[in-house]
């Protein structure tokens, strides 16, 4: 059985690396933003927030990977990081003896709080600000529409 690939068409190669140059372009951005006024990788922030919005500010250590998009390995090495700055405790699962819980502590919370305001600021400067209120809507649906594509998957 042979397979044809499917190339990539002028029109859709066009949009394939805008796509690309915008979406590395804006977390880049966003990221260098966050190291220089708040010490963090973007990375963590969303650590961060993940857990601040969390019940008591708790998450077991699988469910923050799966909501991060990280390995649990490379979450787990973020989370010692965080730890090491005392913005995250790990604690042990109460009902599951293997499994871990991060919790996001006052002093981590109070690091979220103070970056929040700068990166709140810089995601409406590089992303909202150049669009239309119709492409916003427009890059909500779409972008709605790739995530539930790609969970699927």
């Amino acid at each position: 059985m042979v397979v044809m690939t499917r190339w990539l068409d002028p029109d859709e190669q066009r949009t394939w690396r805008a796509f690309l140059a915008a979406s590395r372009g804006l977390m880049d951005a966003l990221d260098r933003e966050l190291q220089r006024d708040a010490g963090m990788p973007h990375a963590y922030y969303e650590i961060l927030v993940r857990l601040s919005e969390a019940p008591e500010r708790r998450l077991r250590m699988s469910e923050l990977a799966d909501l991060t998009g990280s390995s649990r390995s490379r979450l787990s090495h973020a989370v010692a990081r965080l730890e090491s700055s005392g913005w995250v405790e790990r604690e042990d699962c109460p009902t599951d003896r293997r499994g871990q819980v991060a919790h996001l502590t006052d002093t981590g919370f109070a690091a979220l709080a103070a970056a929040a305001p700068g990166h709140v600021e810089g995601v409406r400067r590089h992303l909202f600000d150049a669009l239309t209120p119709a492409q916003v809507d427009q890059l909500r649906r779409i972008s709605e529409t790739l995530a539930d594509h790609l969970t699927r998957s």
